[in-house]
């Protein structure tokens, strides 16, 4: 798996779930379930996560959707 976003926005999380799910990737969010130790503040960020074979056409939908600017950068890419 490869992350391909890093957020606290739970609306973007929500939005990038819908475009990956819809061209068939499934995504994973990781540290949903962080919000338990911080208490609910939205402090730490969730990563969504996707299956490294899909990761560059997964960032190529969140481009084209016009939300390129939350995406990491790949590993060993600058």
């Amino acid at each position: 798996m490869e992350e391909i976003v890093r957020t606290n926005n739970l609306v973007t999380i929500s939005f990038i779930e819908a475009l990956l799910k819809e061209a068939g990737i499934v995504p994973f969010v990781a540290d949903q379930n962080m919000s338990v130790i911080e208490g609910s503040l939205g402090i730490l960020p969730r990563r969504v996560l996707v299956p490294d074979d899909r990761a560059d056409e997964a960032r190529r939908i969140l481009r084209d959707a016009g939300i390129g600017e939350e995406l990491e950068k790949p590993k060993g890419k600058g």
